[in-house]
């Protein structure tokens, strides 16, 4: 081979290679968003937006929607790391006595959690204090009772194809409107999501509430699609899950509802 052969071969060798690797990292932060992207614990500022459309309630057989604007930011305080999040919901319940439906804003809930050196980059752990304030607009759209607790997160990333965790919460009223039910309240959400390439994955995220002052709970279960995509320093993501109650005691409990979500993480 004459030496101008040899040389546009190694060339052309050389760029097929460069572009292999491109591609390949890539690849692998594409697969990294994915994994992230459902992490409540993600060292990275958070703004998403969710909506529960609830089919059909326990004991009356009304709708009812519940959507969620929920900001989350880290931070830290001397040498230890932490996560601020907080939701509010923006509610459509039915009310008695004849069913006509209330909307307006709910009460906001807030937690701090700090995060814990686990060892490992990719398993998060988090503990901390929540507080829910009486902001809703109406009376029937909240506790009318400030609330406080805590909030236990967990999220494994340790496979770029599973994973998985938890958010678990603790709260109880110290203040409000005598006439109201206190509020002493658990919610156990598990979740886990497997990745299917390409920014797609199967989700399951169902929230099982347990109202430790009447002894109402709910436990729904479903499963999902979503779709995460970058765009510059933004990951989107995108989802829907149908969840169906396996579990029910008390009024004004989910029978089926379906959970949506737009969420967006915003690189440093």
């Amino acid at each position: 081979m004459k030496a101008p052969a040899l040389t546009r071969s190694l060339l052309l060798g050389g760029c097929a290679l460069l572009s292999h690797h491109a591609a390949f990292a890539q690849d692998q932060q594409a697969g990294n968003a994915a994994a992230q992207a459902n992490n409540p614990l993600a060292d990275m500022t958070a703004f998403n937006i969710q909506d529960y459309y609830i089919g059909d309630l326990t004991e009356s057989d009304e709708s009812a929607n519940q959507a969620w604007l929920r900001f989350a930011k880290p931070f830290s305080v001397s040498d230890t790391d932490w996560i601020f999040r907080a939701s509010l919901p923006i509610n459509s319940f039915p009310t008695a006595p004849d069913g006509d439906k209330e909307t307006g804003i709910g009460d906001l809930n807030m937690f701090a959690a700090y995060l814990f050196d686990t060892g490992n980059p990719a398993v998060s752990f988090g503990f901390g204090p929540q507080i829910t304030a009486p902001t809703a607009g109406k009376d029937e759209l909240g506790s009318e009772k400030w609330s406080g607790g805590v909030a236990n997160v967990l999220f494994n990333a340790s496979s770029p194809t599973f994973q998985y965790g938890y958010l678990l919460t603790w709260q109880e009223s110290f203040a409000g409107e005598d006439d109201r039910e206190d509020v002493n309240s658990a919610a156990f959400q598990p979740f886990a999501f497997y990745q299917l390439g390409g920014g797609t994955y199967l989700r399951a995220a169902p929230i099982w509430l347990y109202n430790l002052e009447n002894g109402n709970y709910s436990m729904p279960l479903g499963v999902g699609v979503g779709q995460v995509f970058k765009q510059d320093k933004t990951v989107y993501n995108l989802f829907v899950e149908p969840q169906f109650s396996v579990a029910d005691d008390g009024p004004g409990q989910p029978e089926w509802q379906i959970f949506l979500g737009f969420n967006m993480q915003f690189l440093n």
